[in-house]
């Protein structure tokens, strides 16, 4: 008899790397922004009236579920002064 956690693994086993891979990248961006919002003592409603942008938008931006254009990346890179990511 296969347990849930074996079941779980053999589920997530399925997924492809390509896709494990983008996750990844997805929270990491997230995580950088949040750290770039910490060092500048942001909230996320002074960060979101910084940009023009509603807290809500800023709420899935750090939620690790945003698909960031490399515009907006340039953006937030140019507003915290530093790379939000490096391509190397």
């Amino acid at each position: 008899m296969k347990t849930a956690f074996e079941e779980y693994n053999k589920i997530v086993d399925s997924i492809p790397a390509s896709i494990h891979k983008e996750v990844a990248m997805e929270i990491a961006v997230s995580n950088r922004i949040y750290e770039l919002m910490q060092e500048k003592g942001l909230s996320k409603a002074e960060f979101a009236r910084s940009l023009g942008k509603r807290p809500c938008e800023i709420t899935k931006w750090l939620s690790g579920q945003h698909n960031f254009t490399l515009s907006t990346l340039a953006m937030l890179s140019a507003f915290f002064g530093q790379p939000v990511i490096t391509v190397g």
